[in-house]
């Protein structure tokens, strides 16, 4: 554990070229160091997503979360997120583009080890399954809960013109997922059906799947969190990053 750091709030280029906040957090340690960029949730590039990426630093890795909701504001977090809410959300491609963004700075920093992985929450979830099919310099990827991996025919939309688990056959690293059972989105169906599909191509996986847990039991203040079932989930996120992120 690394109880120094620096966290803070910075600009990063993203897709398109556009400068974009992101909250920055590095443990002091000469390196070398992994990355992770973390995909925040549905709610926001808020309080707790901020605390996973110190969470981070704390356990030895640079982190970064971007704020894939910037081009919807300015403005407070929450207030940014209902308008991204209102209108959609950012599109794939402009995640896709804000990812690889993050990923560059990352990698260019003098500590780096030259290896990044990636964690999602709910949509961040979906997001990260995504970016390990589309980005193939991305080296472990985990997905916390991802929702609509298995698109429905009303999700399908020129923003997200494509099923995530359409993409599944081009995955390029190692992936993770959290569930719980008692989730409705992802439900217990839809996450046999992407295991299914990760077994069908051949891609390096594991899942763990927690009883009594349903959608966001990580986040502390909400009042799904589960304590016990969300201190073996980071076991398992931490296990997974030290064999795929390691020098």
């Amino acid at each position: 554990m690394i109880e120094g750091m620096i966290a803070d709030t910075i600009g990063i280029t993203g897709y398109n070229g556009d400068v974009i906040h992101a909250y920055y957090a590095q443990p002091l340690t000469g390196g070398p160091i992994p990355g992770v960029v973390v995909l925040h949730h549905m709610p926001g590039w808020d309080e707790w997503s901020k605390e996973v990426v110190r969470k981070l630093a704390f356990h030895g890795y640079a982190a970064i979360a971007p704020h894939l909701f910037h081009r919807f504001g300015p403005g407070r977090w929450d207030d940014v997120t209902a308008a991204a809410r209102a209108a959609g959300g950012p599109s794939d491609a402009c995640v896709l583009g804000d990812t690889e963004g993050a990923m560059n700075f990352l990698r260019a920093q003098p500590a780096s080890n030259g290896k990044v992985g990636v964690i999602g929450f709910c949509s961040g979830g979906r997001q990260a399954y995504m970016v390990a099919c589309k980005i193939p310099s991305l080296n472990a990827a985990v997905d916390c809960w991802g929702g609509r991996v298995i698109a429905k025919p009303e999700d399908i939309t020129p923003e997200r013109p494509v099923s995530v688990i359409d993409m599944t056959k081009d995955m390029h690293c190692p992936l993770l997922g959290i569930f719980g059972n008692d989730d409705a989105n992802p439900d217990v169906e839809q996450v046999n059906k992407t295991e299914a599909e990760l077994k069908k191509h051949g891609k390096e996986y594991e899942f763990h799947r927690y009883d009594g847990a349903g959608h966001g039991f990580f986040a502390t203040d909400r009042p799904g969190y589960r304590p016990e079932q969300a201190v073996d989930g980071w076991k398992r996120v931490f296990e997974f990053y030290a064999k795929h992120l390691a020098s």
